[in-house]
């Protein structure tokens, strides 16, 4: 699993039909590196998130498993941990 900030939506106005509702966005994760991942959610842009990725990314979804191979599956709360 990897964390990372939404930098960017990606527009793709054509796609395979095995691919479900959702977006491609833009991930830089820690490191520097960026990554194109799928989102279900919602994620938007700033937004920290949690991204799994491989076979496991892709078994998430019911049925066969479309090609996506990075998945958001989780949005980070920046006040996670602090005292309440």
């Amino acid at each position: 699993m990897l964390r990372g900030r939404v930098i960017g939506n990606v527009w793709a106005s054509r796609r395979l039909d095995e691919i479900p509702s959702g977006a491609f966005l833009e991930v830089q994760i820690e490191g520097g590196a960026t990554l194109i991942a799928f989102d279900v959610l919602g994620s938007g842009i700033g937004e920290s998130v949690l991204v799994s990725t491989g076979s496991v990314a892709a078994s998430w979804f019911p049925g066969a498993a479309p090609p996506i191979d990075a998945l958001i599956i989780g949005s980070i709360d920046e006040t996670a941990g602090a005292q309440q």
